[in-house]
């Protein structure tokens, strides 16, 4: 195993990016449990890189203003480059109203967009791959659509691995993590225990879904600056090398 790099330092208690024990006992606990639930935008691509993501929630916030319902949204949700955000708020002050609808529809469409171009997290289809070539048990748990993860899978060719266990945005934006709800729909799908499953995750959202629904959690960070946040965020461990991880798992379940 590589010795972690100087500069990847925690905040100032000693923790570090790619811990060499740390990844050793996360290559266990998959091992053991053999199941692992990945987030979508972060560990396996960059759906929205450098801000992308804005022009989208533009257009959430003109769909509402020629409906004449701009006012339904707070001041951050009016600024914010993240159309999620307008999504739940729309719902919050209009929950199962039609227009929340039709955002879903005009988000699912530029995720669409987004994921036939998004570019790949590094290595992220090595550790896939070998996580398929040991038996590992994978599922996609996700705020994002399930029909944008496919376009993405299916481009990467990574499809297959997950064998359809892909749970993401519902009809009903209050499932949204952090409610532990998609985490909770593979372990069904998967027949897998809590205490059996890793969570792959790069937000503290991520972070808290994984800790209602019991399952241990691995935080993913493409930097140290994304390590912090999530070291802050409780995550006990933070890794940024799939190559290292994939190293570690036995390319077959013998």
């Amino acid at each position: 195993m590589t010795a972690a790099r100087r500069e990847d330092t925690g905040p100032g208690d000693g923790r570090i990016l790619d811990d060499p024990g740390g990844m050793r006992e996360l290559s266990r606990h998959i091992g053991r449990g053999r199941c692992v639930l990945f987030d979508f935008d972060g560990p396996l691509c960059r759906l929205f890189p450098d801000g992308a993501s804005a022009p989208l929630a533009d257009v959430l916030r003109r769909h509402l203003a020629a409906r004449g319902a701009l006012d339904l949204l707070p001041p951050d949700a009016l600024v914010s480059i993240d159309p999620q955000a307008v999504l739940r708020a729309v719902d919050q002050a209009r929950h199962g109203d039609a227009l929340v609808a039709e955002l879903e529809e005009l988000l699912v469409a530029g995720e669409q967009a987004a994921a036939a171009i998004a570019p790949p997290t590094p290595h992220a289809d090595l550790l896939v791959r070998r996580l398929g070539s040991a038996g590992v048990r994978m599922a996609v748990t996700t705020n994002n659509s399930p029909s944008a993860v496919a376009v993405f899978l299916k481009r990467a060719g990574l499809y297959g691995y997950f064998a359809g266990h892909v749970y993401g945005r519902t009809d009903d934006p209050r499932q949204l993590k952090p409610n532990p709800h998609c985490l909770l729909r593979a372990l069904e799908g998967l027949e897998a225990r809590a205490d059996e499953a890793v969570m792959i995750g790069d937000t503290a959202t991520d972070h808290r879904a994984a800790d209602f629904a019991g399952v241990a959690f691995a935080g993913y960070a493409a930097d140290t600056d994304e390590a912090k946040g999530l070291w802050e965020a409780g995550a006990d461990f933070v890794f940024s090398r799939y190559d290292l991880l994939s190293l570690m798992i036995p390319a077959s379940s013998s």
